[in-house]
């Protein structure tokens, strides 16, 4: 018996479990396989599979009459490209603007269409550099985000939208968006200007803070490999690299599969901690904006004591840190949050509705040697009060360390009630041990 003597039930059974490839081959074996092949349950689970598409569009969005016609037209307009990916370039932007529609809508509407071919090949010919081949895919589906108004002009409005995020301490305040092409030229013909750069490096500025403009993110374009500038970049161009080069495939031919450069790693590294609830968001004064500072263990640290809770953790700051300086080699930030929880201030059994701050005692080590060890009033000046109305009070702060790894721990004495009415003696609330890290990925 051959194919052509099974019944319709079973040439289908047998024809799901084939790809789209093969599916399309067959289809050209006679009338009766070709009415099978285009089947469109066949064609939504190609589509759903390779390309997480729910609904027949094409890659600019419009919609299509059919799966089959969807998935022609995806495989035509990226046929220069290994489709495996393709695919996977599509789930990463896939993850990144799931997360955006869901809890940062404002930021999701930055994000641009993709550019062309044309439009890739004119930004490379005008910077003379050759993309990787995963970033051009990067940008075949998003030219990063629309930020006309916040670079060109200076503005500060809808300077929190960065895909990318940041952080702020002090008057330090830094939230990097992910540059369009026209912005990757403007910017780095900029860099190479006033840094003394070389007309021929092979280094595009992709990314950048709106606030901070000192902190600035380079593709480089022979290595594959994503680079952020330390505090000596316009000095002698000192930058950190910021995915692990053990991971980088910097392939630009087009056959293969496992193509993979350091831009595509990061985004995907940063759509998963978007999605694990490693960083989020963040609002301040009405604003909101992604905080790179991590939300849950083990990089987070957390304590209870008293009803209190203290949460803790840092992020390094490379635009701060000097690599060739023996004593600030390293600079990082960390934000700490604390809060009184419903049940209040508990001491000996008795509740109470707020107790406020009076000391810090924080000690720092930079590998195992203690580098600060610091005692005082208040924090950043003030002697927060807190209410078992979760709400946290925060602040950040910054410290240098000679070493690319270390540690903060410490604690707080608090008072029950008020400090100009207490309702008991003084009592200290743990801070517990969060690491100060060179991460294997730098945002």
């Amino acid at each position: 018996m051959g194919l052509e003597d099974l019944g319709d039930l079973a040439l289908h059974l047998i024809i799901s479990k084939l790809d789209a490839k093969d599916t399309a081959i067959l289809s050209c074996v006679s009338k009766r396989f070709r009415v099978s092949a285009s089947d469109e349950r066949l064609w939504f689970k190609f589509c759903s599979d390779d390309l997480e598409l729910s609904a027949p569009e094409d890659p600019y969005g419009n919609p299509l009459p059919s799966f089959k016609a969807t998935y022609q037209i995806w495989r035509e307009v990226f046929i220069m490209y290994p489709w495996l990916l393709v695919r996977r370039v599509k789930r990463c932007w896939n993850t990144l603007k799931s997360w955006m529609a869901a809890n940062f809508p404002e930021a999701g509407a930055t994000l641009r269409k993709g550019a062309t071919e044309a439009e890739i090949k004119e930004m490379e010919d005008t910077l003379g550099v050759k993309l990787p081949l995963p970033t051009k895919v990067l940008y075949r589906f998003c030219d990063g985000q629309e930020i006309t108004s916040v670079f060109s002009s200076g503005s500060e409005h809808g300077s929190s939208l960065g895909l990318v995020g940041g952080y702020s301490f002090y008057e330090h305040i830094v939230n990097v968006y992910l540059l369009p092409l026209s912005q990757v030229i403007a910017e780095t013909k900029e860099f190479v200007r006033h840094l003394g750069f070389s007309n021929r490096s092979k280094y595009i500025v992709v990314a950048a803070s709106s606030t901070y403009r000192e902190k600035l993110f380079f593709l480089n374009c022979s290595n594959a490999q994503l680079y952020v500038g330390t505090k000596k970049l316009s000095i002698d161009g000192e930058m950190i690299p910021c995915v692990p080069s053990t991971l980088i495939n910097p392939v630009h031919n087009l056959h293969g599969s496992h193509q993979q450069d350091a831009m595509l790693l990061w985004l995907e590294e940063h759509g998963r901690r978007l999605h694990s609830g490693i960083i989020g968001l963040r609002e301040e004064g009405g604003v909101r904006s992604i905080n790179l500072f991590p939300e849950i263990p083990p990089l987070c640290s957390t304590s209870v004591t008293n009803g209190v809770q203290t949460r803790a953790s840092s992020v390094l700051v490379p635009e701060l840190s000097d690599l060739q300086q023996e004593s600030e080699r390293y600079w990082f930030s960390y934000s700490i949050r604390m809060r009184l929880l419903p049940e209040g201030c508990i001491i000996n059994g008795a509740s109470f509705g707020s107790c406020q701050l009076y000391w810090r005692h924080w000690i720092i080590r930079s590998n195992d040697t203690v580098m600060s060890d610091v005692n005082g009033e208040a924090v950043i000046g003030k002697y927060p009060l807190l209410y078992p109305d979760g709400r946290e009070f925060v602040y950040e702060s910054c410290t240098p360390l000679t070493s690319s790894s270390g540690s903060v721990e410490g604690a707080f004495t608090f008072v029950p009630g008020r400090l100009t009415d207490p309702k008991g003696m003084p009592f200290e609330v743990k801070v517990g041990l969060f690491p100060l890290k060179l991460p294997d990925y730098v945002f």
